[in-house]
């Protein structure tokens, strides 16, 4: 288990246990804010655990649709302090932009202060373009409930914390390839993506996605992005993520745990025919 500089901070507690008071020494999910810019201008600001912060960057740029391949990226750093104090800020150098800075810093300012509406965040991914992921993928039911074991047993910062959420990127065979932990699930999800990225393996249409908790449209908007076809989650979709599933094609799947899962959209990844046949006429 991987456990990145930075991402897991100490602290005295008092316990109260069955009468009995102590104070004990705690391990606390780290949080801290990371400013992402293009250029010298800043785009966004983001609360996440440190570590792996150039990924988070490649990751967001990509899934946010400011870039729409590894080539666009022309170079990617930690902007290092004067002071030599650590980093909370990555600079990237985009080729080939056709965008203006202020215009995504609106976009974004106005979607974190005061949320999207549904029809609107729709309409939005259709003007972006998103493919629909590869049909042709398929992945045996039975690889798909061996994977929450994998993912938490290269958890380490959530066995020593307890607060993290974790996105982890599987091959078709249920080999784990990269796993990201992070205070916020959409910073895990753009983490793992921008592990891909950086390494030029997009798209990523032989792959399934899986992460900790609910499987809400920001992650759906994302894994499409990096064109994932399969994304399953640990337990329930929102009714906007399954509409952008379904509209685009994605198989996406909740409640995977032990040896059950419920398929929201794309059944005919992981159902063979004749059993999804019977399915729909039961």
């Amino acid at each position: 288990m991987r456990t990145p500089p930075r991402s897991v901070e100490l602290t005295r507690v008092t316990e109260w246990e069955a009468g009995s008071v102590r104070s004990v020494q705690d391990s606390l999910a780290a949080e801290a804010p990371l400013e992402i810019r293009i250029g010298a201008v800043p785009l966004t600001v983001t609360m996440r655990t440190p570590g792996d912060d150039l990924e988070l960057a490649a990751g967001f740029l990509l899934t946010e649709g400011i870039i729409e391949s590894a080539d666009q990226l022309a170079g990617l750093r930690s902007a290092v302090p004067e002071n030599g104090a650590k980093s909370n800020v990555v600079e990237a150098e985009i080729r080939d932009s056709e965008f203006a800075v202020g215009d995504l810093q609106r976009n974004f300012f106005a979607a974190s202060s005061c949320g999207i509406c549904g029809k609107a965040s729709i309409e939005a991914i259709r003007r972006r373009g998103l493919r629909p992921p590869d049909r042709a993928f398929k992945i045996d039911p039975e690889i798909l409930c061996g994977m929450p074991d994998a993912i938490r047993a290269e958890q380490a910062v959530f066995a020593r914390t307890g607060g993290l959420h974790a996105a982890a990127l599987f091959d078709e065979h249920g080999a784990l390839l990269a796993l990201r932990e992070d205070i916020g699930r959409h910073n895990a999800v753009d983490k793992v993506v921008g592990w891909a990225v950086l390494n030029s393996m997009l798209p990523l249409n032989r792959h399934v996605l899986m992460v900790s908790g609910r499987g809400g449209f920001e992650i759906v908007q994302k894994a499409l992005a990096a064109g994932i076809p399969v994304l399953a989650s640990v337990s329930a979709p929102s009714s906007l993520a399954v509409k952008l599933a379904r509209e685009l094609g994605m198989t996406l799947i909740g409640f995977l745990r032990g040896k059950r899962f419920v398929i929201y959209s794309g059944e005919f990844r992981c159902i063979p025919y004749k059993e999804h046949e019977q399915v729909i006429k039961n």
